[in-house]
């Protein structure tokens, strides 16, 4: 799963499945906290924040909000003792950690009768880009869709994020507001051309010979500063406040296209073809399959996609996936040959030392991920398939209409991996699959699962290079080289007001554990960011049940080796 998202999913499954309603209970040892909003640089209160404290732990905590009066300042009573992450929201601003980079909020460990003061929550100014969008004469072209996108690094390979996005008013004007400051790309995608469709689609189950088709010309995906070579797209940088204007003028040129054909069909079943981007994650471009098995998909601008062929009227969903990266010509003589879905079902067992006092069989979840290098979630998946399920009390579960794929298990919900639970042993056919990922091919897949709560513990404290506490550091336990395109074997947590943290549930092996005062979110995914950090973390070897605790010093924005 991907990386701030581990944390969300457990948030809201705890939230949706724990049903408590904190304000109906005002314990007398309750903790309360306060402090105040303001804006960067000025220092100025920000009223009407929007104040959320959220516990880790929905089974012994709960939720409470409130909104910062006219001096920005708030107060929240009667908290049941935990841990809670701490954001603050409103409409035109961001929250910033002291670095002035964006923050996802602060962690906060609170006991009976706390009381936290003096707490200190920054906003910037959100920037906006601006701009308009218009044809080679000039004239303007609506509901063409503008993106401003961020660079990040997932599961093995780069993606590119959307941060904002917004399609162009009669005018052919856009405004994309409420983005943070940094480095960003932005793309426009040509409005819907149906005209061209009709007229190049042809009559649906003919093919037409390419031969006798004149090229065609389209409007393509282009990037600033006006390029269509995504690899030749110019960053800007946005800082706090910003209106950015960004026009575009788009030109027709020649399309490119894929041409091929899908084999292996049952009898008088048919496919819908569909381009999804492996950059963005949308759905691009699609076709229908003519009679002889052929299809073209035109229009398509350069970049790395992901092919899909869906079969209609089969007896078993049937697809076919294939990577595809589209260069400056055209694609022919491409074979896709679907494949029937599998059911991919098995039984978890669960491991304790201590027992199993406190765990709820009903808020545990399983995932299935799709390995390094191939998609995450969404359409390519095929319709009907869900990579969630949910673990029965006996200890079942099952996926159904799975697509063919390499895929590898993943521990969700409130018993994972912040409770200690890791995934121990996962086994497809009598085969470990827990490192490598299972390929399924269509039929039955049997597995077998152990889950254990004997995870290890690090804990500690994060310091300065003064050796004072640092709150709100970032602190990730990288796994070894080998396990570093799985994003679930990483660890992350932030410390808290007192600079201490705890990372639980790591399997047994080798970490290198390292905190920064500031990291962009999921850098520490990209094997190249880390280089630069070689040799400035602490190396530690964790045993199943093992507690360790160690002292760090958290990495300095701007420090490098």
């Amino acid at each position: 799963m991907k990386p701030a998202s581990a944390l969300l999913l457990n948030l809201l499954l705890g939230a949706s499945l724990a049903g408590q309603n904190p304000g109906a209970a005002k314990p007398a040892t309750g903790a309360e906290i306060e402090g105040i909003v303001t804006k960067d640089p000025e220092g100025e209160p920000v009223k009407k924040a929007l104040i959320e404290l959220i516990a880790e732990n929905q089974a012994v905590g709960g939720d409470y909000t409130a909104t910062t009066g006219a001096d920005g300042t708030f107060r929240i009573e009667n908290i049941l003792p935990g841990r809670y992450h701490l954001f603050a929201e409103r409409s035109g601003f961001f929250e910033a950690d002291k670095n002035h980079g964006r923050s996802d909020g602060q962690l906060l460990t609170l006991g009976a009768g706390q009381s936290v003061k003096d707490l200190h929550i920054r906003f910037q100014a959100a920037a906006v880009v601006r701009g308009r969008v218009t044809d080679e004469d000039g004239d303007p072209l609506p509901n063409a869709e503008v993106s401003v996108l961020r660079q990040t690094f997932v599961s093995g390979h780069n993606h590119w994020d959307q941060a904002g996005a917004e399609r162009t008013n009669d005018l052919g004007e856009y405004r994309i507001a409420n983005l943070p400051t940094g480095n960003f790309y932005v793309s426009v995608a040509p409005p819907p051309d149906f005209k061209s469709l009709i007229e190049q689609g042809g009559v649906a189950g003919e093919s037409r010979s390419s031969a006798a088709e004149k090229p065609a010309l389209s409007y393509q995906t282009t990037y600033y500063p006006g390029t269509t070579d995504r690899s030749q797209a110019g960053a800007i940088q946005l800082h706090a406040g910003d209106d950015f204007p960004v026009d575009f003028t788009l030109v027709p040129s020649p399309s490119l296209s894929i041409r091929g054909t899908v084999v292996n069909l049952p009898p008088r079943a048919s496919a819908a073809i569909m381009l999804q981007s492996r950059d963005f994650g949308l759905v691009l471009n699609g076709a229908e399959m003519h009679r002889d098995g052929s299809f073209v998909i035109r229009d398509v601008s350069p970049g790395n996609y992901t092919i899909v062929a869906t079969v209609d009227g089969a007896a078993v969903p049937m697809t076919a996936r294939q990577p595809l990266q589209i260069g400056a010509s055209n694609v022919d003589g491409l074979r896709l040959e679907p494949q029937p879905a599998a059911v991919v079902r098995g039984r978890m067992r669960l491991e304790s030392r201590g027992g199993m006092s406190g765990f709820d069989p009903d808020k545990i979840f399983l995932t299935l991920q799709a390995v390094e290098g191939e998609p995450e979630g969404g359409v390519t998946f095929g319709e009907g398939f869900s990579n969630i399920t949910h673990v029965a009390a006996d200890g079942s579960f099952q996926w159904t209409d799975v697509p063919a794929g390499s895929y590898y298990v993943e521990m969700a919900g409130e018993n994972g991996e912040g409770d200690g639970w890791y995934l121990k042993a996962v086994s497809a056919g009598g085969r470990d699959v827990n490192d490598v990922g299972m390929s399924v091919s269509g039929g039955l897949v049997v597995m077998d699962v152990v889950a254990s709560a004997n995870g290890g513990v690090v804990e500690g404290v994060i310091t300065d290079h003064k050796g004072e506490a640092v709150a709100n550091a970032v602190v990730v336990a990288v796994p070894e080289a080998r396990l570093r395109g799985r994003v679930d074997r990483y660890r992350k947590t932030v410390s808290d007001q007192s600079g201490h943290f705890s990372l639980r549930g790591l399997r047994p092996g080798e970490y290198t554990l390292l905190a920064w005062e500031s990291v962009d979110e999921g850098a520490y995914y990209n094997p190249e960011f880390l280089k630069v950090y070689e040799g400035q973390g602490t190396v530690l070897r964790v045993s199943e049940g093992e507690r360790k605790s160690v002292h760090v010093e958290a990495i300095a924005e701007g420090q490098e080796q």
